[in-house]
């Protein structure tokens, strides 16, 4: 087969001005809802843009694990490659793509870390085995073998036992949107974009073409 000749008809549903809500976090939230209600596969999945001190892109896959008024939330390794890129660049886009739905949400905005309440909070939800491989992975860092990380973790459960608490070097992540688009995939490649942008403090809603 050749990937060339690879196509899909959208043909689900329609994105109109009139149907939509003037504040995109309502929005995001109502497709959400309604991803969720679909029972899709990791509908929580997001793909996160950074860039790096030299000026590179990078994408990797993580979690939603909160969102409100001010802004989309996910944890992890504050030593990681991504915590190291916003550190230098405190700017990121998301991308959330609901195949099933033929729907892309896409954002973009300023980060900041999450009170470390808050990350305390989250941390102590987690399944035992996660709270154990936030202390066991180096991430982002070159490691001999998987053993290495076995080995932590090993040595994390001898230390903490049950209670292990939130290290030093992980933690959230807040996203503040100033830049939403809702994408609706449409017949003919004719799909419905609309883009929210935050202007003086107020919310344009525009609509640009497929």
């Amino acid at each position: 087969m050749n990937i060339a000749d690879l196509r899909r008809s959208y043909e689900r549903d329609q994105l109109d001005e009139s149907a939509s809500l003037a504040d995109p976090m309502a929005q995001f939230a109502h497709w959400m809802e309604q991803a969720l209600h679909a029972e899709l596969p990791e509908p929580n999945a997001m793909t996160l843009a950074t860039v790096g001190a030299d000026g590179r892109p990078s994408t990797r896959v993580v979690l939603i694990k909160g969102y409100d008024a001010d802004g989309i939330v996910w944890y992890t390794n504050y030593e990681s490659r991504k915590a190291q890129e916003l550190a230098q660049q405190p700017f990121a886009a998301l991308q959330f793509h609901w195949l099933e739905l033929e729907r892309v949400v896409r954002i973009e905005g300023r980060v900041t870390r999450t009170s470390a309440e808050e990350s305390d909070a989250y941390y102590a939800t987690r399944p035992l085995d996660s709270r154990l491989g936030a202390w066991a992975s180096p991430q982002s860092q070159v490691i001999h073998s998987r053993a290495v990380l076995l080995a932590n973790v090993a040595k994390a459960a001898a230390r903490y036992a049950l209670h292990p608490p939130r290290p030093p070097h992980w933690g959230g992540y807040r996203l503040q949107p100033d830049r939403w688009e809702f994408w609706q995939g449409r017949k003919s490649r004719l799909h419905d974009r609309l883009r929210y942008r935050l202007e003086a403090g107020v919310w344009i809603r525009e609509r640009l073409a497929p």
